[in-house]
């Protein structure tokens, strides 16, 4: 527990002073992906459950906060609300027609579900189909603090990323987090135990994508965007890949996993479409020599006797 404290204090330390040598905008990209990864990690790595639509929670949320803060004016604090709440409330309806069905079953329902939002949102006219919401106004946080300035709005990213991670780190220690273990284990066993594993699950979730809209949410006020690609089916896999690659069922490894996956495709995007196969490449070397992922292995090291 106090080396998880020590990590934490050091990984908010980094993204912190991160602006001082890092462009601040590929840095706050890092965080929105670092939490929606974070989000996907709650549901799969303790919760045992691989949703292959996750990406409709974070799109959801990057068009309704877009549409609120331009169309309709608010305010970013009601916008995020706005847009967090619409995840949340997709999360309901598709976890209550998902989340009974288990192992490949689950994953491909929650993909079919993702690709109907998609395609709702290409003919939608408030999303404005492939062009997306351009322009979308950070404006002035809470009355005072305007968003415009980039120092305010990292600042205000990592504050948003550092209060979501604290709610899944929470959540993961937990007495609802270690039910979600023992139903991941063996869920037979925490049925024969009493617990309502169906419910466990179904808050899980929900809760999973109520935080990945938050990071939707977020990302659209840091890019003044919302887009298709938000909600496409590839950004669901590379969440994946993001969580496998960090270490799945660790605290800290999907923010690993953000920080590398982003970082390849901002500094190898002069290779076009070969980025993805340089992604396919890294995935199958850390499928095969890091089957824990980075933070996986390095813990199992820390462990290891000298």
């Amino acid at each position: 527990m106090r080396e998880q404290r020590t990590a934490f204090i050091v990984m908010a330390a980094i993204f912190a002073l991160a602006p001082l040598v890092v462009y601040p905008v590929f840095m706050m990209k890092v965080m929105c992906f670092a939490l929606f990864a974070c989000a996907f990690n709650l549901l799969i790595g303790f919760g045992g459950l691989l949703s292959f639509g996750h990406a409709m929670f974070l799109g959801t949320a990057g068009y309704v906060t877009a549409h609120a803060a331009k169309e309709w004016g608010w305010s970013p604090e009601l916008a995020i609300l706005l847009g967090t709440g619409g995840a949340f409330l997709l999360g309901v309806v598709t976890g209550l027609l998902a989340i009974r069905r288990q192992g490949i079953y689950f994953a491909m329902i929650t993909l079919a579900l993702a690709q109907m939002i998609y395609f709702f949102y290409l003919q939608a006219p408030f999303t404005h189909g492939e062009d997306g919401i351009q322009a979308v106004p950070r404006g002035t946080l809470f009355g005072f603090i305007d968003l415009s300035n980039i120092s305010v709005m990292y600042y205000t990213v990592l504050v948003i990323f550092l209060g979501g991670f604290l709610v899944i780190y929470r959540v993961i220690h937990s007495p609802f987090g270690q039910v979600l273990k023992a139903i991941r284990e063996n869920e037979p066993r925490a049925i024969s135990l009493g617990y309502d594993t169906v419910r466990y699950k179904f808050m899980a979730f929900v809760l999973s994508a109520t935080l990945a809209g938050l990071a939707g949410a977020t990302k659209a006020l840091v890019f003044q965007l919302a887009s298709l690609t938000d909600v496409h089916w590839t950004m669901s896999g590379e969440v994946v890949l993001m969580t496998l690659l960090g270490g799945l069922g660790t605290i800290f490894g999907p923010v690993v996993g953000a920080l590398v996956i982003i970082s390849m495709e901002n500094y190898l995007s002069q290779l076009g479409a070969w980025v993805t196969v340089a992604q396919g490449v890294i995935f199958v070397i850390c499928v095969l020599t890091f089957r824990r992922g980075v933070m996986g292995e390095l813990a199992q090291l820390v462990r290891k006797p000298l």
